[in-house]
Formats: C-alpha cells, sequence, structure tokens
C-alpha cells in the first residue's frame, strides 16, 4: 500500500510539472504574441512618421519649385543652382536626387500644359480666326496680347501649336457637322432622289443647317463640308428605308 500512494504521489507531482510547463509555456507564446504586435505597431508607427516627414519635404519642394522655377528654359542642372540658394533647401535634402529632378519634370510639365492651355484659349477668342488662315495673319492679331509673349519665344514653337490647333478644331468641326447632319429631320434616305429631281430640296436642306453654329464654323472650307454633306446623303440613300418599329413599340406606345 504505502508502494502505491508513492506511486500515485509521483503521478500528481509529475502533472504538476506537466501542468506548470503547460502554463509557462502558454505565458511565453502570449508574451511573443505581445512583442510581436507592439514591434509591428512600432513599425508601422515609425513608417508612418517617415511617410509624414517624406510628404512634407515634397510639399516643400513643389513650394521652391512654384516660387523660383518659372521659366520653361531651365534645365535641372541649371534650377538646381538657384534652389540651393533657398534657405528651404535643407527642409528638402532628405528627398532623393533621382525624385527632386523627376519633381521638377513634373512641374515644367505643368507649366507647359498651362501655358499651353492659355495659348489655345487666345487663339479661341481670336474670332478672325478661320480653319484656314495663316500663321503669318494670326500673329499679327495676337502678338501683343501676354497669352502669346509668353508661351513661347521660339516663332517656330507657337506656329507648330498653332497648325496643331487647327487640325484639331477642324476634326471636331467635321465630327460635330455629321452630327447635326444626324439631328436634321428634313435629310432621309429620299433626299438624293429628290435633290436628283429638283436642286430646291438642297437649298432647303441647307437653308435649315445654316441656323446651326456646327455648319458655319465650316464656311471658309465649304468645298468640303458639302462633299461631307452629300456623302451622308448618299450613305442614307444605300441604306434605304429604316427597318419596321418592333412589335414591341406600337404596345408601348399605346400604353401611354
Amino acid at each position: 500500500m504505502t508502494l502505491h500512494i508513492q506511486m500515485d504521489s509521483e503521478d500528481e507531482t509529475s502533472k504538476d510539472r506537466e501542468k506548470q510547463k503547460r502554463i509557462e509555456a502558454s505565458l511565453r507564446e502570449r508574451e511573443e504574441e505581445v512583442q510581436r504586435t507592439l514591434s509591428t505597431h512600432l513599425r508601422e508607427r515609425d513608417k508612418e512618421r517617415e511617410q509624414h516627414k517624406h510628404d512634407e519635404a515634397v510639399q516643400h519642394f513643389n513650394a521652391l519649385l512654384a516660387d523660383l522655377v518659372e521659366t520653361l528654359m531651365r534645365s535641372w542642372r541649371e534650377a538646381k543652382k538657384a534652389l540651393r540658394k533657398d534657405h528651404r533647401w535643407e527642409m528638402v535634402e532628405s528627398l532623393d536626387r533621382e525624385e527632386r529632378e523627376k519633381l521638377f519634370n513634373e512641374h515644367i510639365e505643368a507649366l507647359n500644359k498651362k501655358k499651353k492651355e492659355k495659348f489655345r484659349e487666345l487663339l479661341e477668342e481670336t474670332t478672325e480666326i478661320t480653319l484656314t488662315s495663316s500663321w503669318k495673319e494670326v500673329k499679327k492679331l495676337i502678338k501683343e496680347d501676354p497669352r502669346y509673349t509668353k508661351f513661347s519665344s521660339s516663332d517656330r514653337k507657337c506656329e507648330r501649336e498653332f497648325k496643331d490647333y487647327l487640325k484639331d478644331k477642324l476634326n471636331t468641326g467635321r465630327t460635330d457637322f455629321r452630327e447635326l447632319l444626324k439631328e436634321t429631320k428634313i435629310i432621309t434616305y429620299k433626299s438624293k432622289k429628290m435633290i436628283e429631281e429638283s436642286e430646291q430640296h438642297l437649298i432647303d436642306i441647307e437653308t435649315v443647317l445654316q441656323k446651326d453654329k456646327r455648319y458655319l464654323i465650316l464656311d471658309s472650307i465649304s468645298d468640303e463640308r458639302r462633299k461631307l454633306l452629300m456623302a451622308y446623303i448618299e450613305d442614307l440613300d444605300r441604306r434605304g428605308p429604316p427597318p419596321p418599329p418592333t412589335a414591341s413599340e406600337p404596345s408601348r406606345r399605346s400604353n401611354k
């Protein structure tokens, strides 16, 4: 009996030791988890702090660019010399060289875009400009406006932009005119035959179209405008009458 009591006591002691080990292991695991969570939190906080410092540096650098870099003729090397003389340069030294140059290029691109928009705004406001105007004629009209002088000191660059403007305006004009033709109810698949029988129908069509600025804007290229009109009429003639309404359409109308 004494042996049994001794064995039972040893079993209890062994169980207690195992239980204590499990408790200690659980405590270590929880402590390690707390340390991992704390470490992650600290890393995230440090990351946020670094991001905030970086964002502030970017803001300061963009402010420097806005204040000191106003001409499009400057290279990054030239601009850097002027920027370094400003006391705010110390606040942006945390940005690496590549990022500073990238921000400079973005600033120059934004300046270019803004000046181009202003130049095109000037061209749009100059009512004497038509789709066939020459740069020589237009330059005389706009040369005193600061939006012209600020755009570029290069006459060739100004002329190139003017030609691009006319090209865009012509493409838009053609597209808008085609939309106008689609909206004009007097033009139908019967129009070609009616014009062949009497030119009065064509006169009637153009009388209607003349009330819309999408027609008038093509006045300077009236021959091409007429070709676009006739091509549209011939296309309608080839297609023939529109398909009859579907069975559901009359029922919808009768229910209204």
